[in-house]
């Protein structure tokens, strides 16, 4: 995505990542298609693999794990910390959205400022800083303390996630041990929010809603130990270090920050708002003016051919579709279980166990063995279905609907066909992009699934509300009974439109991706040649 031909890693040739060649951009060829693609090439002094590789991914999926829990966790804690710091209904929202805007704002800046000044550097600063907020969120002794700090985990979390995500790319490229490892990172990004809820319900109910921001402290100072033994050091030479494009700073992240901020005002004003419209509109239009700069911009934010990649687009645009009805089944199963089932939260948690397994199975396990073989199309056309079919059922929801029989086989669906889309599109974000470009290739996902959550929260809770509204105005409202069927209806109406959204994305990837494994991948005959060569 990014175009930035001046820089250079100083410490190997793959940008200071033992591993399989470098893939340098050369000059663009034709694709079947017509589109322009980009060629690997061999260098023929990479060195060989680090065998720390597999120790690295476990500190690379430990801080994965950590933004992906935080977003759900602290959901859980919102009551009692409102609660405790006496934080309006009005303002209680910001504990959610100080935290999106400064994620979803800075994705973009995050991710070049790893590729200018080096991964590693950045992810010990993103996990380090992340640390440090969240104990300061769990000091708080006001609302707008609180506030502050979950803006500070964002702002951190904006450097950490697509740092993790481009030391993964560089450091596995072997197609088989890439495959394993996205499949593991993917069953993480996927199956942590549930993970979260059953944390934060623990952690509330036996602890306290502070224990929620503190639990972050110990797992980013260990994770951040290893990091600094594990990972290989990259670097970036200040002679060969370009500037950062500030202009597309601004205006990338400010248009970001714009439709993160507007999403997140629907929940409360509506659509017609006009502060929701002004920041919309607003968005649309700074990015739609970053797009031209960037084009005309030597070291731009963000290389316009990143994203005119087909592949590598309609892989976020599918991941960002997905995520609005992944949480649009979070929210709404949440509140089924706990307001209208009477579960407690702890329960409610473990309820989300088998969507998290599913993900897990289907990413690690199946999705990581078939990338290799069969086109990507395969794979995440396929999830999108079933996680659109997961959603179908849920359609039929009723208050008195049993969990075995209407929720977890809803869950499973969904499990199984998000576990397909997460692990190849996370691939796919940064396969064949140069090293030094990979950290803007990995910002490009993460934004889709920021903006993509943003949206679907503030969506699909709008259009509950809605037809929850509809089916009380004809009933007795104040009959606890209908009250229930009025909240569960709307949920099944939103279930409904996340199921087409997920259609939608379904139809997507089947038009945009045309990804294929190279010949002899699923064999590893590159890993076999290179041994040859080194013999």
């Amino acid at each position: 995505m990014l175009t930035n031909r001046s820089i250079h890693l100083a410490a190997t040739p793959s940008g200071g990542f033992p591993g399989k060649s470098a893939v340098r951009a050369q000059p663009h060829s034709r694709s079947a298609e017509g589109g322009p693609t980009v060629t690997p090439q061999q260098a023929p002094d990479t060195p060989a693999a680090d065998p720390r590789r597999w120790w690295a991914l476990a500190v690379i999926a430990i801080a994965q794990l950590m933004i992906v829990l935080d977003a759900t966790i602290v959901n859980i804690a919102l009551p009692s910390a409102q609660k405790a710091l006496d934080i309006s209904d009005a303002n209680r929202q910001w504990v959610i959205t100080a935290y999106t805007l400064a994620f979803g704002g800075l994705l973009l800046l995050g991710g070049r400022i790893g590729d200018l000044f080096g991964r590693k550097r950045t992810f010990l600063v993103g996990l380090l800083g992340f640390a440090l907020a969240s104990g300061l969120g769990g000091f708080a002794t006001t609302g707008g303390m609180l506030f502050a700090a979950r803006a500070l985990q964002g702002a951190f979390g904006a450097l950490l996630a697509p740092s993790a995500l481009s030391l993964l790319s560089v450091t596995f490229r072997d197609p088989r041990e890439r495959a394993t490892a996205f499949g593991i990172f993917g069953a993480l990004a996927g199956g942590g929010a549930a993970i979260g809820l059953i944390t934060g319900g623990l952690l509330t109910e036996y602890l306290s809603w502070r224990w929620c921001l503190y639990v972050n402290v110990p797992i980013a100072v260990v994770t951040g130990i290893g990091a600094y033994y594990l990972l290989v050091r990259d670097h970036v030479d200040r002679s060969r270090r370009v500037r950062l494009d500030l202009p597309g700073a601004v205006l990338g992240c400010g248009g970001l920050l714009a439709i993160v901020y507007g999403t997140s005002e629907a929940v409360s004003r509506g659509w017609d708002d006009w502060v929701v419209l002004t920041a919309l509109c607003a968005g649309v239009a700074l990015l739609a003016v970053f797009a031209v700069v960037e084009r005309r911009t030597e070291h731009a934010l963000l290389p316009m051919h990143l994203i005119g990649d087909r592949n590598r687009a309609g892989g976020a645009l599918s991941v960002g579709l997905a995520v609005i009805g992944m949480f649009g089944l979070f929210l709404f199963l949440t509140y089924y279980l706990q307001v209208i089932k009477g579960y407690s939260p702890i329960k409610a948690g473990v309820s989300f166990l088998p969507m998290t397994a599913a993900i897990v199975i289907s990413a690690a396990g199946i999705a990581s063995r078939l990338m290799t073989r069969v086109p990507t199309r395969n794979l995440v056309v396929p999830g999108l279905l079933l996680g659109a079919a997961g959603m179908a059922w849920l359609t039929q929801i009723k208050v008195d609907s049993p969990y075995p029989t209407m929720v977890l086989p809803a869950e499973l669906l969904l499990g199984f066909g998000m576990g397909l889309v997460f692990m190849p599109t996370m691939s796919l974000a940064t396969l064949n992009v140069a090293p030094q470009e990979t950290g803007a290739a990995a910002a490009i996902i993460n934004s889709s699934q920021q903006v993509g959550g943003s949206i679907g929260t503030a969506l699909l809770n709008t259009i509950a509300a809605s037809a929850t509204a509809t089916y009380l105005a004809a009933r007795n409202p104040t009959d606890p009974l209908v009250q229930a069927q009025g909240a569960v209806h709307g949920y099944a109406v939103a279930t409904t439109v996340a199921m087409a959204i997920l259609l939608g994305a379904a139809v997507v990837a089947f038009l945009m991706i045309n990804h294929r494994p190279a010949p002899g991948e699923a064999r590893g005959e590159d890993a076999a040649a290179e041994a040859r060569a080194a013999v």
